[in-house]
Formats: structure tokens, sequence, C-alpha cells
């Protein structure tokens, strides 16, 4: 824990006392978003002091040429970069002559920011002594509207607390905006024109190369002590700048309002010769309705999320605070309102990593989305690589591969590869495996195999065939290899041998040779277009089998363990608990070549390996395998705790589970990894619920049927959840001594509890 000023609270973010020193920690944990947009908590009104600002749109970014000291054939041609769009919230605030900031004031007394989880929304109120003598209250509260994404509403009031006051409130919009993250300080965006009609105000602009066409706009109207006033506005204009002034003569404890709505329309929704006219329509919805209905509508919108993905911790403030906080931001980010769409690993949060799209959805958030959602919903995001496939063989064909060989990118926008690390771009390929074991996971949890013949075997056929050439015979080993790789473990570049690579690559090619035998016993049509597309023989796929069949995987007959690497033991294995916790974390205290050098693990990969492919494992085997890698483990990824957290549980190490859990759920709130400035980490948060359901649940499918283990932290009085399988919907409410099963569906459903077949019905609860 490096940081602790989140006050505990079960249903909201609070922070209390302003401190300038944590405003960029600040403005990443109480991030907003609506899975179309999304911003960082930055002040509404001018702050000169160190800030991050940030306001994105999904899906909309810019391909940062790629930078590098030496550059190599097979590097992609740009880094994407999620873009920080134009400004819609900012409201400059003038009292008496002097500007509203935080920064410069006398003093910032009774300060309290809140991130409503419940119901969506940010709030602040704060008392500002000014420079000129003038003490004012303010309180704001935001939010990005649910039902109408396009969106966005605040309402800003002033109060002056000891002398009358001529307060001027102008809101405006800015294009002139560049981003945090850059590799060239490349110009981003192109303002087309900027223009404005009564309280309205428009920015057309479109990002350079790419061409997205955006519209961003604005419409306010103030009040006193909640009365509407006629204010004639000042009106500001230039190439990139659009305002409004509205000043108003404010008496002694009156409070002067203004709503401000605003937000963006965008050519990916609308004809980009119309995008004006779209925000007109978008302004005249939320003008009609005003604030407190649209703030209404968000409740309920929220509370139809929450009844369906809430978890429940009873006994633990802290503990029911970070998961709910996890989820929270996991549906600020994507929704599957848009298969256009996926989740990206910093969300709206921030800049860092660029692209939309890791192999994290895959490994980490589909889990979450099938269960809190629907299944189609996770549809949509297997449908999402299945539609840059195409792109995926363009990857492969420029690392040299050939036959239609896929290899899905580490990092993307579009399905192009745009991750320009060398050792993450062409050594991380294990990314592949996960795509694949989507595609597995979505069939055993829903049951619907409909998917694989209508797309996903030409999925899985693209990857065996990447799997089947990077493959190497070795005539030492008498195996074949894969050679030059870096496996989940970021900390080690350029291996021979990872095992998680190499496992996760026999199990590709064996389950698409399993389900081509599927497809061609029982979807007769289906095997003929596939095969007359993909052009397959047999000679093809008894290589294929060849390969898998005699796969090498190191192993330590002293340890009787697998090997992360063939090299894994030269290492000098000095344990975590050995190093100096001045050391940590060593990824910013050491250089690269040590790093490279330690035996340190970012983050689970053997034991990756053994979570994906728990059923291949004794549980005597996962003791060994943790018991020996975890020591080494430094989890200075975001995706490290979950993983453990699910297998401590699984070995009845509870006390040592909740710890990774709480780790998991409190990464960013108490920012673990000292980076929570730059932005959340968002992917990551799916883990987070994976670790209750899956760890403390104990939740897995076992031959199609639902099966879980409950147990309970010592900590905790009870938890809940609910999944929805197979469009039903099961509540498990854990207790000390007792676990209680409802289902909320039309017929009786089998599960499985502690390893005895139990049947529920609906509206009935069980105690088991």
């Amino acid at each position: 824990m490096n940081q602790d000023y989140i006050i505990p609270n079960e249903w909201s973010i609070i922070e209390e006392g302003f401190d300038n020193e944590r405003v960029k920690s600040s403005e990443s944990l109480f991030s907003i978003g609506n899975g179309a947009m999304g911003q960082r908590a930055n002040f509404e009104e001018h702050y000169s002091g160190d800030t991050f600002q940030g306001s994105y749109i999904a899906g909309v970014y810019y391909p940062d040429k790629t930078r590098v000291g030496w550059w190599k054939n097979g590097y992609p041609e740009y880094f994407a970069k999620v873009l920080n769009a134009p400004s819609w919230i900012g409201i400059n605030v003038s009292i008496n002559g002097e500007q509203l900031d935080l920064f410069n004031c006398k003093s910032v007394d009774n300060f309290r920011r809140e991130l409503n989880m419940k119901e969506g929304w940010l709030s602040r109120t704060f008392e500002a002594l000014l420079q000129n003598g003038v003490k004012v209250s303010v309180e704001t509260k935001r939010f990005l509207s649910l039902d109408h994404d396009e969106i966005g509403a605040i309402n800003y009031n002033v109060t002056p607390l000891n002398s009358d006051a001529d307060i001027i409130f102008q809101p405006y919009l800015d294009s002139g905006i560049t981003n945090e993250d850059s590799n060239w300080d490349d110009k981003f965006w192109d303002t087309i024109n900027v223009s404005h009609e009564n309280n309205k105000a428009f920015i057309q602009a479109k990002t350079m190369k790419t061409d997205f066409y955006i519209c961003t706009f604005m419409e306010s109207k103030v009040f006193i002590n909640g009365k509407s006033v006629l204010v004639e506005p000042n009106i500001k204009a230039d190439a990139t700048y659009a305002s409004f002034s509205y000043k108003q003569q404010v008496k002694q404890n009156e409070t002067y309002t203004i709503n401000k709505f605003g937000g963006y329309t965008v050519d990916r929704n609308h004809n980009k010769n119309d995008l004006i006219s779209a925000a007109n329509n978008v302004l005249n919805i939320a003008t009609s309705k005003g604030f407190d209905t649209l703030l209404e509508a968000q409740n309920k919108a929220w509370s139809k999320i929450w009844d369906m993905s809430d978890i429940t911790i009873e006994g633990d403030v802290k503990a029911q605070q970070g998961i709910r906080f996890n989820i929270l931001h996991l549906n600020h980010t994507y929704l599957g309102k848009d298969s256009r769409l996926n989740i990206g690993p910093k969300g709206f949060t921030g800049e860092k990593y660029g692209g939309s799209t890791y192999w994290d959805t895959e490994a980490y958030c589909i889990p979450f989305y099938m269960a809190t959602k629907d299944q189609q919903v996770a549809r949509n995001l297997l449908e999402y690589r299945y539609n840059h496939l195409g792109r995926a063989i363009e990857n492969a064909e420029k690392l040299g591969f050939t036959n239609g060989a896929a290899l899905y990118p580490m990092v993307t926008m579009n399905g192009e590869e745009c991750h320009n690390e060398w050792e993450i771009t062409f050594e991380e390929i294990h990314r592949n495996g996960a795509i694949a074991y989507a595609i597995f996971n979505y069939h055993r949890y829903t049951g619907d195999y409909s998917y694989i013949p209508e797309k996903g075997l030409e999925v899985l056929i693209g990857i065996a065939r990447f799997w089947h050439q990077r493959a190497t015979f070795s005539t030492d080993k008498n195996k074949y290899v894969i050679l030059g790789v870096t496996g989940p473990n970021e900390y080690e570049n350029n291996v021979n041998n990872n095992w998680y690579t190499n496992y996760i690559a026999q199990w590709c090619i064996n389950y698409a040779l399993e389900n081509i035998s599927i497809i061609k016993s029982d979807y007769g049509t289906d095997y003929t277009r596939i095969m007359n597309k993909v052009r397959l023989s047999e000679a093809e796929m008894s290589q294929w089998e060849a390969v898998a069949d005699q796969m090498y995987f190191p192993y330590s007959e002293k340890h009787n363990v697998y090997l992360q690497q063939d090299g894994f033991l030269d290492k000098e294995l000095i344990t975590v608990s050995d190093l100096d916790t001045s050391q940590r974390p060593i990824n910013q205290k050491w250089s690269w070549d040590r790093i490279l050098r330690s035996p340190y693990i970012k983050q689970a990969d053997t034991l990756q390996g053994f979570y994906f492919f728990e059923d291949h494992f004794s549980n005597e085997e996962l003791e060994r395998h943790f018991d020996f890698y975890e020591p080494y483990t430094v989890h200075e990824s975001s995706l490290s705790p979950c993983v453990h957290s699910i297998q401590a549980a699984k070995l009845g190490r509870m006390d040592q589970a909740y710890e990774f859990y709480l780790r998991t759920s409190r990464l960013d709130l108490d920012d673990y990894n000292k980076e929570v400035e730059e932005g959340l980490h968002i992917t990551s948060m799916a883990g987070t619920w994976m670790s209750i359901v899956e760890g403390f649940g104990g939740m897995r499918i076992k031959n199609g049927t639902l099966s879980f283990t409950p147990q309970i932290p010592k900590q905790w009085e009870a938890y809940s959840f609910k999944v929805n399988f197979r469009g039903q919907i099961i509540k498990v409410n854990a207790c000390k001594g007792h676990t209680h099963f409802e289902l909320e569906g039309e017929h009786d459903l089998d599960i499985i509890v502690n390893d005895k077949k139990v049947t529920i019905s609906p509206n009935n609860l069980i105690t088991l």
C-alpha cells in the first residue's frame, strides 16, 4: 500500500481535504464513463497546479508513428494512441475579477470529493478563500448519461459567504488539446469549424491520419437560488475555442448555479455531415429533461446494473468498497452495446498502453461479462476477434508466416498490431492462445456451440497454423520446441521453451483438431464452407498433430516442477521475502538488464497455465508449482494477484487468498504499484470479480454443470453474488457455516455444491 487517503465507504469513493500532491491520483480514481466516452476527474474550473487532463471517446484513436532507436523488420509502423478529445467540461469561474483556482487560493477548507458508485455521479464540495478576500462555497455534481450516451451533465453552484460578489461563469469548448503520451508531439486533431447559436456551441474536428470526425458541443443555463435567470452571454470564439460568459451580481449567501450539458457526436454513429444536427438533437433531449430528471434516470440505469453485477460483502468495508470500485469501472469502460468496441487496459482513465485491446479481454474480462450481462455481450467480444482475423493473418505474414497462419496483435484498435516494443510484438506470442481459450470458455459456460461452426473454427485454424509454423524440431531433444519468446512474465525476454507458451500452443492445436472433427461430423455444410475457404488438408492436420504430440516441456526432476523456461534454474534464486523493500517495485528501481537476469516474476506465468487448465492437473501438482513460483513473484502486474488469490483459495489457504484479493481489489485505491496517476488498471478489475466468484465461491463448470465450493475469509461475515448461467440467474449467499442458493428462472437447475449434485427450483431458497 502506497497511499491511504480514500475514506472507507461501502458505496462511495470519498476524498476529504484538499492536497495538490494528490490531484493526479484522484483524477484517475474518480474518473467516470458510460461505455461511449469517459473522462478523468479534472476540475471544471481552471486549475494551474499539476494535472493530467483527459477526455476520451470510445474507438477514436491516432496512429502515432513508431519511435525506436534501432528499426527491426516486422516492427509495426505505428503505436495506437487513445486520444485526449476536445474538452467540453470546462467552466472558468471569476469572482470579483479573480479566477477561482484551488492551486492559488489562500485556503481551501472542507474539501470533499465523492464518486457515488451506486448512482453513477461525481461530486465536489469545498469552501475557498480567494486572494481578494472573498470566501465562497462551491458544490458540483456531474455524470455521463447511460441512457443517452452522447451527453454529460454538470451542475455547478457557487455561494459567496462573506460578501456580495460579481460572479462570471464561463463555460467553454476547447479543441486545442494535446496528449500526455506522444511519440513525436504530433498534432492529433484538426479543428474544422467553430460555431455557436443561442446558448449552444459546437466545435467540429477530425483526427489526423485516421479521419474520425467528431462534434464537441455544449449548452448551458444559469440559475439564482434554483430559479432560472436570463443572462445575455459575452461570446468568445477563435480557431479552436468557444466560450459564453454569464455575469451575475450575487448577494451574500445566495447561490449562483450553472447547468452545463456537453458531449460528442461521432461519425462512427452518424453521417459526418450531420454531426451538428445530431448534437442539437441530443442537447434538445438534455435541456428538455433537465439535470434533475437526467440524474434520476442515471440512478435507475445504475440500479439495473448493480442488481445483476453487485457483490456484497458483510463485515469488511474496505473489501466491499474495493470490489464495487472494480465493477463500477468495468461498466464505465464497456457495457456491451457496441460490438465494434473492446475493453482497454486503462479504459477512459489515462493514455498508457495506447491501444484498446490486449489479451486481457479474453483471459480476464470475458468471464465477468458472460456472467453479469448475457452471452450475446460475450459473443460480441469473440466476434470482435473474428472480424480481425484477416488482419491477424497479415500480422503473421509480416513476420514471415504463410498459409493463413494468424498471429493476433498484442495491442490493437483495428486488428493490426500496433505495439512497438520488440520483446512484446515479436515474442509475447502466447496471446494467441488466449484468443482460442476464450472460444473454449464461452462454449463451456454458455453451452452455445453455434459460434464455433459459424465463425470460431476459422480463428482456431489460423491460430493452429501459426503454432505449427512457429515450433521448431530439435534433433537434440527429439521434440518440438518454441524459441525466443516472452511469456506472461514480462521480466524474461527472448527465452526458450516458456512452459506456458508451449503448453497453450499444444492445447490450441488439439482444440482446433477436436472441433474440426465435430464440425465435420455434425455440421457438414459449415465444414464444407470452411474447408473450401481455408484450404486445409488432412496432410497439414497430420503435421499439426505431430507438433502437438511431440511438444517439449522443460521439467526439473530435482524440484518436481515444470520450469518456467529452459534457463530458469540458472538464475540466482533469491526469494522476494529476502529482497530489500527499498528495491521495490523493481521495474522502477532496477535496470532492465538486472531484471532480466533476476528470478523475479511479474505475474502468473506457469501458474497462468495451471489456472486456465486446472482440470489437467491434480491439487498436489498445483500446490508444488504454487509453492515453487509464488515466492519469486513480485506481483508488479495488475493481472497477478487475482490468479494467485483464486489458486490460494483452491488450496484452502484462505488467509493468503484474502491478502491477494485485497491487493487486487484495492490495487488502484491504495496505489500498490505507485502508478495510479497514469490511470486505472481496468482489465485486471475483472480479475477481482473472478477472485471472489471463482476463488472464494469456487465457481467452475464441470461437464456442463455449474459447480461451487464456497469458502469465506475469516474477516467476512458473509458475501453474495449473482451469475447469469444459460439464461437463468443464480444468487449465491455464502455465510459462515452455510451457503444459500436462489434461482431466478423458469425451470429447475442442477448444480454441484462441494462435489454433490443439488437441484434448485425457481424462487425457492435452499441452504447447504
